[in-house]
C-alpha cells in the first residue's frame, strides 16, 4: 500500500504544521487526559497531535476546515481509531453537540484565533479546561494585568470567563513551514459560576469595548464618545470611588464588573 503524499500547507489558511514530538508531549501532559475524556481538537492539520490525543483520551473529535487535510487524515483512520474526523469550519461547527466536560486541545489557526476563543468561552459550561496554542502576542494579551499596553478587551473578557496560565513558549523551529511569529501554549480553566446572565454578558462586553474604544481618553470620555450619557456614568464612577480621569486599561476585571452592576444590570452579584 502506497503512503499518501502529505498535503502542502495552504498559506491562505495560515497553515504551519507542528513537527516537534516534545511539544506534542508537553501539550498532552498539560491537558491531563484520561481514558474517559472526550477531546475537541481544532485544526488537526497532518495529525501529529491528533495521534497523541487518541492514545491519551477515550474519544477525539478533530475538526479540520481544509478538505485536503481531512482526506489525508481519513487515510490514517486506522492509526486514529477513536477519532471522529470532521470536515468543517470550527466557527460554524456545532460545538453544542459535544458531550459536557469535553476538553479542548488545539493549535488554533492564528488568523481566526480571537473569534474562535470567544466562541469556546461562550460555551465554557461544556469545556472545563482548554489547552490552546496561540500567537505569543495574543497569549500575552490574554494574561495581561491592568496598567499595561497588552491589557484590553480580550484580557478582561477572557479573564472574566476563565483562569488563564501561560505555560510555555514554542519556537518557530517547531513548525513547518516556520511561522513569522512566536507561539505560546496556554491553559484555561473555565469558571463554573460567573456573575452575569447570558444577556448581561452581551451588555458587559459592549461596555468593556466602549471603555477601550479610545485608549488615550479617560474612561468617562471614552464611554461618552461611544454613546453613554455623561452624568449617570460620572456619578456611578464617583459612587464606586473610581476616578473619572482613569483610563480603561487601569481598571481590573472586578472594577468592570462593579461598574456593570452599579449601572443597574439586574441579577449581577457583587461579592
Amino acid at each position: 500500500m502506497s503512503i499518501p503524499d502529505l498535503p502542502p500547507p495552504n498559506k491562505r489558511l495560515g497553515q504551519n504544521f507542528l513537527i516537534d514530538p516534545n511539544i506534542v508531549r508537553k501539550i498532552v501532559a498539560l491537558a491531563e487526559l484520561g481514558p474517559s475524556d472526550h477531546v475537541l481538537e481544532i485544526g488537526p492539520g497532518r495529525g501529529i497531535l491528533t495521534e497523541a490525543l487518541c492514545h491519551a483520551a477515550g474519544r477525539v473529535t478533530a475538526v479540520e476546515v481544509d478538505p485536503r487535510l481531512h482526506a489525508y487524515l481519513k487515510t490514517r483512520q486506522a492509526e486514529l481509531p477513536n477519532a471522529d474526523l470532521v470536515c468543517a469550519d470550527a466557527l460554524a461547527y456545532s460545538v453544542e453537540s459535544l458531550p459536557m466536560s469535553t476538553v479542548v486541545v488545539a493549535n488554533l489557526p492564528y488568523y481566526i484565533s480571537t473569534p474562535l476563543l470567544f466562541r469556546l468561552l461562550d460555551q465554557r459550561g461544556r469545556f472545563p479546561r482548554m489547552v490552546l496554542m496561540l500567537q505569543a502576542e495574543v497569549a500575552d494579551r490574554l494574561v495581561a494585568k491592568p496598567g499595561g499596553s497588552d491589557y484590553g478587551v480580550l484580557s478582561v473578557m477572557a479573564q472574566y470567563a476563565a483562569e488563564i496560565t501561560k505555560s510555555f513558549r514554542v519556537s518557530a523551529q517547531c513548525f513547518r513551514p516556520r511561522p513569522e511569529v512566536a507561539s505560546a501554549v496556554l491553559l484555561l480553566r473555565t469558571k463554573e459560576c460567573t456573575r452575569l446572565s447570558q444577556q448581561e454578558e452581551v451588555a458587559f462586553r459592549a461596555l468593556v469595548k466602549a471603555a477601550f474604544a479610545h485608549r488615550r481618553k479617560t474612561l468617562v470620555n471614552s464611554l461618552r464618545h461611544e454613546g453613554h450619557e455623561l452624568h449617570p456614568v460620572a456619578e456611578t464612577l464617583q459612587r464606586l470611588d473610581i476616578a473619572p480621569t482613569r483610563r480603561a486599561e487601569t481598571l481590573s476585571v472586578e472594577d468592570f464588573l462593579r461598574l456593570a452592576c452599579a449601572l443597574g444590570w439586574r441579577g449581577a452579584r457583587v461579592s
